[in-house]
């Protein structure tokens, strides 16, 4: 038996809402999880991300063990006191970056021996120090260390890189024990090879984590083929265990992956755009460094929550994106995060009532419709 309660309230075809609970407070699902890769959500204050209606974040292992360590975090009282966050914090274990940093690391059975993209300096990644670094983080979401690849890729390195993650996860469940309050998810890999994903899913069942996670994908391949992985994947996972799709995506791939019985997501995508002059609203993606927002005196969506979203002009907005001011991008990072929340939020509501296909289609004819 779990130690982490997941409750399903309502179902609606595939799709689901319920709650994971945890002493540090519940995460509802869906639910979409902004990342603090570096214990901060770019751009935005911990306050912020909370009145968005977040309820948990995530760290990364690889990153704050380069900087500023696990240990020095762990001597500060873990990473919710270190960055002022008082809900739950998955921490991812690692494993995106064997594959981005490809060139800087030398993978074994064992684990992954890297350069740090900071000073070039080594370290080393195994199963068990990546359990280790999360333990000292003080995570309430624990990620098993595993090797995803990029798509397309040939069958035979995706099946290695598969066979290797069970391994691993085996490896990350005896180092995890059997902590209290806190959970370890496995995750599936398999690339774009359905009877891979499935063989995944099933020895992952076997060996039995808190939730599943579905990791290695969006990242390369078309959403037809993501959608695809997914149909063949989440039937294969236990339906009173949460499922966690590793970092997506769009709004879209978020409603369709949920249409498909995903609980939870993560994506840099919300403050990456908002960095970069973009905001994601209920009339679709909106390029702020248009011209034709000038003299646009209509704030981004007048029925928002959230004062970024609500309070200043799309005129401002551009003003602030073309002159490159930092408050442009923390307008639009919260602004953002808000709406992926909003997203979540309404589905959750859809999903209770019985209606999350008619929420689906009214919110992509507001995206095709636009703003005009």
């Amino acid at each position: 038996m779990s130690r982490i309660p997941f409750n399903v309230h309502a179902t609606d075809g595939a799709a689901r809402t319920g709650e994971l609970v945890f002493p540090r407070g519940s995460i509802r699902t869906p639910a979409f999880m902004p990342v603090g890769t570096a214990a901060t959500v770019k751009a935005l204050y911990a306050d912020q991300v909370a009145a968005t209606g977040a309820d948990v974040v995530l760290g990364n292992t690889y990153h704050l063990m380069l900087r500023p360590g696990a240990e020095r975090v762990a001597a500060f009282g873990g990473l919710h006191e270190f960055m002022r966050w008082d809900k739950p914090i998955l921490t991812d274990s690692g494993g995106f970056q064997v594959m981005s940093l490809a060139a800087l690391r030398k993978l074994d059975k064992d684990g992954v021996t890297f350069q740090s993209h900071i000073d070039g300096s080594t370290h080393r990644l195994t199963p068990e120090r990546s359990v280790e670094i999360q333990r000292l983080l003080g995570a309430d979401v624990t990620m098993q260390f595993d090797e995803c690849v990029r798509l397309p890729a040939p069958r035979d390195d995706v099946e290695r890189a598969m066979r290797l993650s069970l391994a691993w996860a085996e490896r990350s469940k005896a180092a995890f024990g059997s902590p209290q309050g806190r959970a370890l998810f496995g995750i599936v890999q398999g690339g774009d090879q359905a009877d891979l994903r499935k063989v995944s899913a099933r020895e992952l069942v076997a060996v039995g984590f808190d939730g599943y996670a579905v990791g290695g994908l969006a990242v390369g391949e078309p959403q037809d083929v993501m959608l695809a992985m997914l149909g063949e994947t989440v039937p294969e996972l236990p339906s009173d265990r949460p499922r966690y799709l590793m970092g997506v995506g769009t709004p879209d791939d978020i409603l369709k992956s949920i249409a498909r019985g995903v609980d939870m997501f993560d994506c840099v995508m919300p403050t990456r755009a908002g960095r970069h002059g973009q905001a994601f609203t209920r009339f679709g993606k909106m390029n702020l460094k248009n011209a034709r927002f000038a003299e646009d005196k209509r704030p981004l969506d007048e029925t928002s929550d959230c004062p970024a979203a609500r309070d200043y002009s799309r005129a401002y907005l551009h003003h602030l994106v073309k002159s490159g001011e930092i408050l442009g991008m923390m307008l639009l990072s919260w602004a953002n995060i808000a709406y992926y929340q909003a997203l979540t939020a309404g589905a959750r509501s859809a999903i209770a009532s019985g209606a999350f296909a008619d929420y689906a289609a009214e919110t992509t004819a507001g995206w095709a419709r636009g703003d005009a």
